[in-house]
């Protein structure tokens, strides 16, 4: 048997040596490489998160102010309004049973029977409008209309002028139709009062029709 000379052996394990150095250099590289690798991954996630960040919430749009007058007091809406009245809804028009003012130049009376227009379609409140119907008993606020045949009238600036009445006698109670298109007081506004709906009596509204000429 052929025996390997001691000198002989040494070039095999150098080449030994060389090969694991080699292969723990190797190792060592890849492990350093990988952590650059993970560095970009980490700088790439913030512009995200500011973005994310930067990003305005939505919120409602404001609602658009429209052709409409709006009234703070009772005794406003009769100082403007061509005709006061109680009386109640019907299928062809609107039965007078009371007038708490005319202004002058209008003359309608208990028992007539007069024509209500409605607002003009290119007003955005009037989709937010309510709308009279047959048997509801209320007190309008009205000015005329002077485009179409007498008499013919349209509540001010629609829900404004219309006030639903319960009850009998003076102490009737009298509620605005709508919430947000409402007066407040019935002399002097009150600004807590806003949005909220104003109620009072069918007396106090005739107190305050009585006071203005």
């Amino acid at each position: 048997m052929a025996v390997d000379h001691p000198y002989r052996s040494r070039p095999v394990w150098a080449a030994a040596a060389a090969v694991l150095t080699a292969a723990a250099l190797s190792a060592c590289g890849s492990t350093g490489a990988s952590e650059p690798a993970a560095a970009p991954t980490t700088t790439s996630a913030a512009p995200a998160a500011t973005t994310s960040a930067a990003t305005p919430t939505d919120t409602a749009s404001p609602r658009p102010m429209g052709k409409l007058r709006g009234y703070t007091t009772v005794q406003q809406l009769t100082e403007t309004a061509d005709l006061v009245v109680r009386g109640e809804v019907e299928a062809a028009g609107f039965r007078v049973d009371e007038v708490l003012r005319a202004a002058t130049g209008t003359s309608v009376r208990a028992g007539e029977r007069i024509t209500l227009a409605s607002l003009p379609s290119g007003i955005p409140e009037v989709a937010h409008m309510s709308k009279l119907e047959a048997g509801q008993v209320v007190v309008l606020y009205l000015a005329k209309d002077a485009a179409a045949g007498a008499p013919t009238f349209r509540t001010l600036s629609g829900d404004f002028g219309v006030f639903d009445v319960t009850g009998a006698d003076s102490a009737a109670v009298a509620s605005t139709r709508s919430q947000a298109m409402a007066v407040t007081g019935l002399l002097a506004e009150d600004p807590a009062a806003s949005g909220k709906g104003f109620r009072t009596t069918l007396g106090q509204l005739r107190t305050v029709a009585a006071q203005v000429k």
